[in-house]
């Protein structure tokens, strides 16, 4: 008992701050859950990205769902990356169970069931918000390097959008894209050349041929107008709740490249709008990204030294990143070093890569007098989890095996009826699902090329014209010429003849 009571304190005087904070669960020692020794997480901290792993099975949607729930009841807006499509329920209430009135009996704070304000968001045709973003958005060094292009490949991108700027041309979608490359080294290849250089063939081919692989993976769809503002992730409903944005991702589960263009985009956008935060003691968005391994997926090193510059700049803007995933292993070094907040489930030990993966995993957290990470981390049960945060002063909170709370909204995802209904009044839907093709880089060069193939025609006929003119002429003095050199033409329009001629018709007259 005298263990459990110094436990109790070690874990209540680590999880007392000053600011708002969020209640994960109750600390339990030797698998025994001890209530009301509250696991707590601070507002203040969340800007510091964090990690949620664990074996298939072992509650991360759960965990996820929770954190979400209790950041939008604190009026901060959640972004969903929802792989599976199954977090839509948040928008019910939690039916309740016995066993979820046991589980917060033994935490030690009641369960109360909520629905919570959700936007269902789509990449695709699925039903939702449409995001899109434009190709001049992403401007020519993201797109070089979501395509993985050389540095002189990149030369050629950054070449082109200058030259759509200098000619007003709006680069909008991925045809818009094509035909400036196919432009760049046929029919504009020498108005490029005189201003920019030559462009290569070999090389415009090559960008062609990722762009290609690009749209084959749904690019065709998320590249467009109409550009999807980032403040609107940012709403916060008539109740004071933040919204819970969640993006249907289980159509794009196996294109990561569309998945990863998508979110390079989205946070490219985020850090270059929203303003810098300062010390304000709460974020202003938070980002879970579901089956994180895709995004790091058939990533190019350019691509991968992009997201983690992002992941280390963008908390300076309130925003905190959250990685979902089955193993710590999934996301690189360098993104896991910047992570304030862990919430490791079970991990399984199948093999002997399993048990060296969860060696590593336990030294990733910080020591404890009362546990023995390694051994924790295999024997965790469902709804259990190793937690880790950072204090208002950015020291580590003493690592706990906690017994997480229930989900306050539904643990399932919405009937077809309650989507259709949750849709159907979706202001942003209406101002984002038309579909917009305005005039762009695609049809002006169509139209130039049209008008210097017309140009080109009339120049032609001109000079066939003249070319039938000039031969017209030559034709008739030929002509003249044959004539006047016969000899009997010569002889009868001789001057002797005719004065003997018309002599004798003047003798005749007489």
């Amino acid at each position: 008992m005298a263990d459990q009571q110094t436990f109790f304190d070690h874990i209540t005087e680590g999880n007392t701050f000053k600011g708002e904070a969020i209640t994960l669960g109750a600390a339990m020692l030797d698998g025994e859950t001890i209530t009301n020794a509250l696991v707590k997480v601070p507002l203040k901290t969340m800007n510091r990205h964090g990690l949620i792993a664990g074996a298939t099975g072992t509650g991360k949607t759960k965990t996820l769902q929770v954190l979400a729930e209790n950041l939008s009841e604190k009026g901060i807006p959640v972004l969903l990356m929802d792989m599976k499509g199954d977090l839509s329920g948040i928008a019910q209430p939690s039916p309740g169970h016995a066993k979820i009135d046991e589980r917060h009996e033994k935490i030690g704070i009641p369960f109360e069931a909520k629905k919570f304000p959700v936007e269902i968001l789509s990449l695709s045709e699925q039903k939702g918000v449409r995001m899109r973003a434009t190709v001049s958005e992403f401007g020519p060094v993201l797109l070089s390097r979501i395509l993985d292009l050389s540095d002189t490949q990149s030369g050629i991108v950054s070449v082109i959008f200058k030259y759509c700027d200098d000619n007003k041309l709006p680069l909008l979608d991925l045809k818009d894209f094509k035909k400036i490359l196919q432009y760049a080294t046929e029919e504009g290849k020498d108005e490029l050349a005189k201003d920019y250089g030559r462009i290569s063939s070999a090389s415009t081919g090559a960008i062609l041929r990722k762009v290609v692989e690009l749209e084959q993976q749904g690019g065709d769809l998320f590249f467009g107008e109409k550009s999807f503002d980032t403040d609107d992730l940012l709403r916060i409903d008539e109740n004071g709740f933040g919204y819970i944005n969640i993006l249907r991702l289980t159509d794009i589960q196996d294109r990561p490249k569309l998945f990863s263009t998508f979110m390079l985009s989205l946070l490219a956008e985020i850090y270059a709008t929203f303003p810098e935060q300062g010390d304000t003691g709460r974020p202003e968005l938070i980002i879970f990204i579901d089956e994180a391994h895709l995004i790091f997926k058939e990533a190019s090193k350019a691509l991968l030294n992009q997201i983690e510059s992002i992941v280390k700049l963008i908390r300076s803007k309130g925003v905190g990143l959250y990685f979902v995933t089955q193993n710590p292993t999934d996301v690189p070094d360098e993104v896991l070093s910047q992570l304030g907040l862990k919430v490791q489930h079970a991990l399984r030990a199948f093999t002997a890569k399993d048990r060296k993966a969860i060696k590593l995993t336990a030294e990733n957290y910080p020591i404890s007098n009362y546990y023995k990470t390694d051994e924790v981390l295999t024997s965790l049960g469902i709804g259990e989890a190793l937690v880790s945060a950072l204090n208002e002063k950015g020291i580590p909170t003493p690592l706990a095996a906690t017994l997480l709370r229930a989900p306050m909204s539904r643990m399932d995802i919405l009937e077809d009826t309650e989507l259709e209904e949750l849709t159907g009044h979706s202001k942003l839907i209406k101002k984002y699902n038309e579909t917009i093709d305005r005039e762009s880089a695609y049809e002006l060069l169509n139209e130039k090329i049209e008008l210097a193939d017309q140009e080109e025609a009339r120049e032609k006929a001109r000079r066939e014209k003249e070319a039938v003119e000039r031969s017209s002429t030559r034709s008739s003095g030929s002509r003249r010429r044959r004539t006047t050199q016969n000899p009997l033409v010569r002889t009868l329009t001789s001057p002797t003849v005719i004065r003997s001629v018309l002599g004798i018709l003047g003798k005749m007259m007489r």
